[in-house]
């Protein structure tokens, strides 16, 4: 008759992301796509290490799609350049290590790549705390903004 207890607690999850995600400026919601991609890395090395191998290869195709469609995709690589570039090469060398860890079960791959992912949101987080870094906002091609990667340069 009524949900269960985790259904609600899901909807209610649920509810909370997408009132972030509506509030959330540009910078803030890169700085979600590193958490949920962090998030998603630790889940599945936790699951690798329980030996639960089909939750590990759906958490570790959700990270790769954070970071491919997510991270790669606010990327504008004609206007930032070399900077850009090597974004671009580093999220898909994450990706190619998480693809490569689902296949041989190798949790130092996983590991690698949430320290990378810790390392980048930590930066990404300091230049929204810098006065007179402001993050220019990109449009995709579905209208959805998000920031340009060129607010990782600094004056």
């Amino acid at each position: 008759m009524f949900g269960s207890a985790h259904n609600g607690a899901t909807a209610y999850a649920t509810v909370g992301i997408e009132t972030g995600v509506v509030a959330a400026n540009p910078h803030e919601l890169i700085v979600m796509l590193f958490d949920g991609a962090h998030a998603a890395v630790s889940a599945a090395l936790q699951q690798m290490r329980d030996g639960n191998v089909e939750a590990k290869g759906r958490t570790i195709s959700k990270a790769i799609m954070i970071i491919d469609s997510g991270l790669r995709a606010s990327l504008d690589k004609g206007v930032e350049g070399s900077i850009a570039q090597s974004l671009d090469s580093l999220y898909e060398y994450m990706s190619n290590r998480l693809l490569v860890a689902n296949l041989r079960n190798q949790p130092e791959m996983l590991e690698e790549v949430r320290r990378l992912l810790g390392e980048l949101k930590g930066t990404w987080e300091s230049i929204g705390r810098t006065p007179g870094n402001a993050v220019t906002p990109i449009k995709s091609t579905t209208g959805e903004v998000a920031p340009r990667a060129s607010a990782l340069t600094s004056d």
